[in-house]
């Protein structure tokens, strides 16, 4: 990954902590800012989820299997749709975060062909 400098100001008090923590400022904040990248991506899935839009019911209603018979052809070995477990959206399923962990993983459990 490449690298840019940046400037940043930061209290003091946060400069000791890190300096007592960690001997690489630059590694720690890189770490501390990629963590809280990823819980914003996160949080941001799980409101999306929780108020998902009109589109994402009709897709659900259609079906995968029915979408991708509509994709442009060339892709169709990308995916093996057999592979994947089948679901069904229920709106209120995405209340906690258990239920979108569990959500990601029935929809990253489709395997992909390389």
């Amino acid at each position: 990954m490449s690298a840019e400098r940046v400037t940043v100001t930061l209290p003091v008090e946060l400069i000791e902590g890190i300096d007592r923590l960690e001997g690489n400022r630059s590694r720690f904040i890189s770490e501390a800012v990629e963590h809280e990248l990823a819980l914003r991506r996160r949080n941001a899935l799980l409101r999306s989820l929780e108020n998902p839009h009109a589109e994402t019911g009709e897709l659900a209603a259609v079906g995968l299997s029915d979408w991708a018979a509509r994709l442009p052809s060339g892709d169709d070995d990308l995916v093996d749709i057999s592979s994947g477990k089948a679901v069904r959206w229920v709106v209120s399923a995405a209340s906690s975060a258990a239920a979108v962990d569990q959500g990601l993983e029935l929809f990253l459990g489709l395997t992909p062909r390389l």
